[in-house]
């Protein structure tokens, strides 16, 4: 029978994504059996990142000043833009070491079943860089699920009033899969081989 406190620190364990009732309370076990140092500094850690992350002011991206590393660095080919849900899917991209454009974070994808419609997605701060920068490709890098293609199909809609290619990462992600959790080889198919919309 766990104490009230310990029972209220399961509970907020549970509540991450992917933390099952198990996993919570192992975690909650584990911090009991952290030192007053190792408290302190996972405290420290947790409020320190939610003081200095911030979106960076280009594509979105996490970052702890106005722009993040990728934006800054003046090495990267800012005329192709790498469209993605949200910053995880970044990480994934740039391991292949064969990217190296930016990227536009859209923090989500549309769902309008969830009440996710595209006024509530990072999409105007995209036309706007089109618009402004110039861009000759956007690659739209989304998961191949139903959500995943109905954004992929709005966007392309949007964007083909400028004058600019717009592709899609290759199938190498299965339908339904997560870019998140895919390796590094079928991303690098899937952005070797992506296609025009």
């Amino acid at each position: 029978m766990a104490t009230k406190s310990l029972e209220r620190l399961i509970d907020e364990f549970n509540r991450l994504p992917g933390i099952g009732r198990k996993s919570a309370a192992r975690l909650a076990f584990h911090v009991l059996e952290m030192n007053e140092i190792q408290v302190d500094r996972f405290i420290e850690a947790l409020k320190d990142v939610k003081t200095s992350v911030k979106k960076c002011k280009t594509c979105g991206n996490f970052s702890e000043s106005d722009y993040c590393e990728i934006c800054s660095d003046p090495i990267r080919d800012k005329k192709i833009i790498c469209v993605v849900e949200d910053s995880r899917d970044i990480i994934p991209l740039e391991k292949t070491n064969k990217y190296r454009g930016t990227y536009h974070v859209l923090n989500g994808k549309i769902a309008p079943l969830n009440g996710i419609t595209p006024d509530k997605l990072n999409i105007k701060s995209l036309l706007e860089r089109v618009a402004k920068e110039d861009v000759e490709e956007v690659i739209i890098a989304l998961d191949p699920d139903l959500e995943g293609e109905t954004t992929a199909l709005y966007l392309t809609k949007l964007l083909k009033h400028f004058d600019i290619k717009v592709t899609k990462i290759a199938s190498g992600i299965p339908m339904g899969g997560n870019i998140e959790y895919a390796d590094t080889a079928t991303i690098t198919r899937a952005l070797e081989g992506r296609t025009e919309i």
